[in-house]
């Protein structure tokens, strides 16, 4: 019944590329033959700490050797170009759902190095405060979180950890206004004790939310904080 269902949905709502955004041929694909040839994966040097791209000679980002981390280690997958943002934008606010189980399947084929290395017992998505959400209608990190939890089998807790100041967006603020914004922000309303604990986002621009989310996370007992976002940027 479940494909049956599926089938229908796709006849009505076809499936998109996530990438150049065309229905796909084949509804059973979440990319197209022609964009899946040509998406890479970040690799070469990166920062020992949040994976950011960095020279030969460099084991950490500037970002990260200037400002100490409260988070244990990272992954972004991708670099947050012209052609993911736009790709993150339909996601998280058209309604393009389905780019989202593209996304989750790339985090967990391309870290797979890194999910064993780490091996998270629990995954927590970055929480949106509550008005944010009723107004995009969806928490875009939850979504990942409960597809990258369906493959891995690690399980997930959606409210284990909560917003609970709405803050303002961080798109233009920089650095230390993002941690400043992001201060007490954030709360644990379950138990972490011991935990090595997974957070994902969609994207990492300099580290403030999931700093704030593991700072809070590790206060609560937590034994380490790694993340995973779909972009990272440069």
């Amino acid at each position: 019944m479940k494909k049956i269902w599926n089938s229908i949905l796709n006849m009505i709502y076809p499936r998109c590329c996530p990438l150049c955004h065309k229905v796909l041929k084949d509804q059973s694909r979440l990319i197209c033959p022609e964009c899946e040839a040509t998406v890479k994966p970040i690799s070469g040097p990166h920062c020992f700490k949040c994976g950011r791209p960095v020279g030969r000679d460099e084991e950490y980002c500037r970002e990260c050797a200037s400002h100490p981390r409260s988070f244990t280690q990272g992954r972004g997958i991708f670099l947050y170009n012209d052609k993911m943002k736009a790709s993150l934008i339909k996601y998280k606010y058209y309604g393009c759902r389905e780019y989202g189980d593209f996304y989750a399947k790339a985090m967990c084929v391309f870290a797979r190095h890194e999910l064993t290395r780490w091996n998270p017992q629990l995954i927590i998505p970055v929480p949106l405060h509550r008005k944010k959400q009723r107004m995009r209608g969806f928490n875009q990190a939850a979504y990942l979180a409960q597809r990258i939890s369906g493959y891995t089998g690690i399980p997930v807790d959606l409210n284990l950890i909560i917003k609970t100041k709405n803050t303002k967006s961080q798109k233009k603020l920089n650095a230390a206004e993002r941690r400043r914004n992001l201060k007490e922000a954030f709360q644990v309303q379950g138990q972490v004790r011991c935990k090595r604990i997974l957070v994902i986002d969609d994207v990492y621009t300099t580290g403030s939310t999931v700093d704030a989310m593991a700072e809070c996370l590790l206060e609560a007992g937590a034994e380490k904080v790694y993340f995973l976002t779909v972009c990272i940027g440069v």
